[in-house]
């Protein structure tokens, strides 16, 4: 990245609003949202907010497509990598990994070993479906910064093929997921749980194992897609939109500054990601 493009990137991000604008494009990466959502979520004018798109675009924050009659925007992630990259590059006489700092490489990802793996436990009563698509997009998400699972309290034993089928489609990893209880994961060596969510309410509502190491818990709660009637298309459908709204919620949880925000802030970003568009009327979170 040149100076004049960092100039205009953080000049773009330094009025109030548009960074707004962008820190919810980031949360909703990489599906996007409407110019009428972005209005309405942020309460600002369609006008205003039109002019505050057109800058970040020219800045190469944000793109722009139409999606059948609606104009879709996206963050520019690879473009905040680079600015990232362009501000820490002479750190520590050109080694900014000395402070361990996030570097922009050739791709505009950030770089550098973060500072642990964090494991994610997905839990509903069958594992057949939510659960087993939020392990899922969330390994292909979050490769490298976190390892995810699934498991049920009733376990049905197979998963739900329109799950495997939706998966795969969306390039998502499918090899070696299946069916188990919850119990697994409540061993003396299983695997330590840093977060626990729960997407389905009859799991919510259940007494959970003691799970080793306090995790972080929040109910994120979605209507069960195996459930869907109508054609193949139609149910198929309803794993598709189950996908998106998991994949909106990963994308929101990916978001979060980990390392730096405490425990009791987290679990209110936690529990406010759980609310997002798809989420059941329950409102327990897991024990």
């Amino acid at each position: 990245m040149e100076k004049n493009d960092a100039l205009e990137a953080l000049s773009a991000l330094s009025q109030e609003t548009r960074l707004d604008v962008f820190q919810l494009l980031m949360r909703f990466e990489p599906d996007g949202l409407a110019a009428g959502d972005i209005a309405e979520r942020l309460g600002v004018p369609p006008n205003t907010l039109s002019s505050h798109l057109a800058v970040l675009t020219r800045a190469g924050l944000a793109t722009s497509e139409r999606r059948s009659r609606q104009i879709i925007y996206r963050a520019q992630t690879k473009r905040i990598g680079c600015l990232v990259g362009f501000l820490v590059q002479d750190c520590c006489g050109g080694h900014p990994e000395r402070c361990e700092l996030p570097t922009g490489d050739a791709s505009g990802r950030c770089s550098g070993v973060p500072d642990r793996v964090y494991n994610v436990l997905f839990l509903c009563t069958g594992n057949s479906a939510r659960s087993i698509l939020a392990e899922s997009i969330l390994n292909q998400l979050g490769a490298g910064r976190f390892r995810a699972f699934s498991a049920g309290s009733h376990p049905s034993g197979t998963v739900h093929p329109l799950a495997i089928e939706v998966l795969a489609e969306d390039g998502c990893p499918t090899d070696g997921l299946r069916s188990k209880s919850w119990d697994a994961f409540a061993t003396a060596d299983a695997p330590a749980m840093d977060f626990v969510f729960t997407v389905c309410d009859s799991a919510a509502g259940e007494s959970c194992p003691v799970w080793p190491g306090q995790p972080l818990t929040a109910h994120w709660g979605l209507e069960d897609p195996a459930r869907a009637s109508g054609t193949r298309l139609q149910q198929k459908a309803a794993f598709v939109a189950t996908a998106r709204y998991l994949r909106n919620r990963i994308a929101a949880f990916l978001a979060l500054p980990l390392a730096s925000i405490d425990r009791l802030a987290l679990t209110r970003h936690l529990r406010e990601i759980g609310r997002l568009e798809g989420a059941t009327r329950f409102t327990g979170d897991p024990s």
